[in-house]
């Protein structure tokens, strides 16, 4: 795996959507705010709102042709996604994995940018990082937590043992044991969706992580139940459950709870199986350096980075 050079004040940042188009009002705050932590962010067109494709950012091709112009552009130090929403996948066969490849650069974000985190993983060998966005949290008022743990992801210093903010519960232990192997995982419908795929998430002795927000309790279940399946969970090392936002049961009355389908599903392939890490579509929240090797503790409650490699690209 290639760790990419880290940012530094005054980095050149790309802003790239390849998702759902970015609200007028929300751009401008986003490149104030990117300014704010000392990098110079460079929109590139699907950022624009004039751009959009009905509910996506630009039509496949611009989408897919700003990631690949970003990672080209010897000019442009990372790539940082803006916003997620819906439709990174549809521009997976669109992407020159082969110059992504040839020219590594940090890259984040997080919900549907899962399909491009895995996928670059497995096709370009590189770490990506599950991070806040610009359009969505960077500019708002954000806790001291949030932002504190996204400039280590983007200056280099995600290593160590992962913190929890002031105040959080611990984390729950569901199987006990640890194991160490790279980060891999995110959004829990983009894995989903990525069964039967060239792209399909590849768990084999990796520490999967996984998130939602906005699913009813037994859409959780299918897809839980579809990577059970597929054998997602007997070939990992571990599996870390971040936060599960606004996934409510359809029928209150009769229902499976999270925990009792986790236990269900999860549990049996026996492996370690920590759950309610503060990672997702949460605040505060952690960021996450996905490819990277980290260690599960899961009767002690915690997941720790190992210092990467020398840095490529």
């Amino acid at each position: 795996m290639i760790t990419p050079k880290p940012l530094f004040p005054g980095a050149r940042a790309a802003l790239v959507c390849a998702s759902s188009a970015v609200p007028e009002d929300r751009l401008e705050p986003a490149l104030e705010a990117v300014r704010a932590l000392g990098l110079e962010p460079v929109p590139y067109p699907s950022c624009y709102f004039a751009n959009r494709h009905g509910y996506l950012a630009a039509d496949d091709r611009q989408r897919a042709h700003d990631i690949n112009a970003a990672f080209a552009d010897p000019s442009i130090d990372g790539v940082l996604s803006i916003r997620g929403g819906y439709g990174a996948h549809r521009i997976l066969p669109l992407l020159d994995y082969d110059l992504i490849r040839a020219n590594p650069k940090y890259f984040s974000g997080y919900s549907d940018v899962t399909a491009l985190h895995t996928a670059f993983q497995q096709r370009c060998g590189l770490v990506t990082y599950h991070t806040p966005m610009p359009s969505t949290e960077y500019y708002e008022p954000v806790d001291p937590f949030t932002m504190g743990e996204l400039r280590r992801a983007l200056f280099g210093a995600l290593t160590g043992t992962l913190p929890l903010p002031e105040g959080a519960h611990h984390c729950e232990t569901l199987s006990g044991g640890c194991a160490t192997g790279r980060l891999c995982g995110g959004n829990l419908s983009l894995l989903a969706a990525s069964l039967g795929t060239p792209w399909e998430i590849d768990t084999t002795n990796k520490i999967l992580f996984l998130e939602d927000i906005g699913e009813k309790t037994y859409r959780i279940d299918s897809m839980l139940t579809q990577l059970r399946n597929a054998g997602k969970f007997d070939a990992c090392a571990g599996v870390v459950l971040g936060a599960w936002t606004d996934c409510v049961p359809e029928y209150p009355e009769k229902t499976l709870t999270l925990a009792e389908i986790f236990r269900e599903l999860i549990v049996p392939a026996g492996k370690p199986v920590l759950a309610g890490l503060p990672c997702g579509h949460v605040l505060p929240t952690l960021s996450l350096p996905l490819g990277e090797t980290v260690t599960l503790d899961a009767d002690r409650g915690v997941l720790t980075v190992h210092k990467g490699g020398d840095y490529g690209g």
